[in-house]
């Protein structure tokens, strides 16, 4: 009898910082896939407010607290989703989406990995319901401003947003 392939997908993410709407997906995609390739990206194309190795640590602490925690693997990476999807033997990128306005800029980002990675099928999962309006920019700008995110974000991302906030006072 033949090995049953083990499927494997990756979630890539700027990650800044790690909410539990990520945590959300990460278990919804441990429903669907052996295993989770969760891929903190190193060049966000953005200006986050956490530099990369915080993001990682960030990111391996949170999913410590899952129940399937043994089937998430997280890793760094620079560089095409597209790339480390066919250097991982992916089947599957998981994308997020809350609202449909995040709809647009996903299809074309899932067009072009199809283009470049054909093995790997764009996979599109959603937040629990009590997370769909969640989001890293909204925590922060909450944290920053003095509100509570006590149940947005795992425990060391509260403490890191907190001594920033400190910093910057």
């Amino acid at each position: 009898m033949a090995k049953k392939q083990i499927t494997r997908a990756v979630y890539p993410g700027t990650f800044d910082p790690v909410t539990r709407g990520h945590l959300s997906l990460i278990e919804r995609a441990c429903r669907i896939f052996d295993e989770v390739v969760v891929a903190v990206s190193e060049n966000a194309g953005k200006d986050p407010l956490f530099d990369f190795d915080e993001r990682v640590s960030f990111m391996a602490e949170a999913v410590k607290e899952l129940k399937d925690a043994k089937r998430v693997k997280v890793i760094g990476f620079g560089g095409l989703t597209a790339n480390l999807a066919k250097k991982l033997k992916a089947n599957a990128i998981i994308r997020g989406l809350r609202a449909v306005s995040d709809f647009e800029f996903e299809f074309q980002m899932a067009l072009m990995n199809r283009k470049l990675a054909r093995e790997a099928e764009t996979v599109f999962l959603m937040p629990a319901l009590s997370w769909v309006y969640l989001s890293s920019s909204l925590v922060k700008n909450v944290a920053q401003n003095g509100g509570d995110i006590t149940d947005l974000v795992p425990t060391v991302v509260k403490k890191a947003l907190a001594k920033r906030s400190k910093m910057n006072k």
